[in-house]
C-alpha cells in the first residue's frame, strides 16, 4: 500500500497504463494471427493489406516503448519477407 499521495497517483497509473500496453500487445497478437493465416492460404491480396495495418501497429508500439524497437523490426521484416515472396 502506498505510503504518500505521490505514490498512490504512480500506481493508479500503473495500472491504466499496463491495461492499455495489454489491449494493445493484444490487437498485435491478433492481426499477426490474422496475417500469418492468411500467407498460410496463399491470399497475397489480403495478406499485403494485412501486412500495412500490422506494421503501422507494431512501429507505433515500439515508438511508445510497450514492444522493444528491435523486437517489433524482426517481426515485421520477416512477416515482409514471407508476403513479398508470395506469388
Amino acid at each position: 500500500m502506498a505510503n504518500h499521495k505521490s505514490a498512490a497517483k504512480r500506481a493508479r497509473q500503473t495500472i491504466t497504463k499496463t491495461a492499455r500496453n495489454a489491449q494493445t500487445k493484444k490487437s498485435i497478437r491478433t492481426f499477426e494471427k490474422k496475417l500469418r493465416t492468411a500467407i498460410a492460404d496463399n491470399k497475397s491480396d489480403d495478406a499485403k493489406s494485412l501486412l500495412l495495418s500490422y506494421t503501422s501497429k507494431m512501429a507505433k508500439a515500439a515508438q511508445k516503448g510497450i514492444l522493444h524497437a528491435n523486437n517489433a523490426s524482426r517481426k515485421i521484416s520477416r512477416l515482409s519477407k514471407h508476403v513479398s515472396s508470395m506469388k
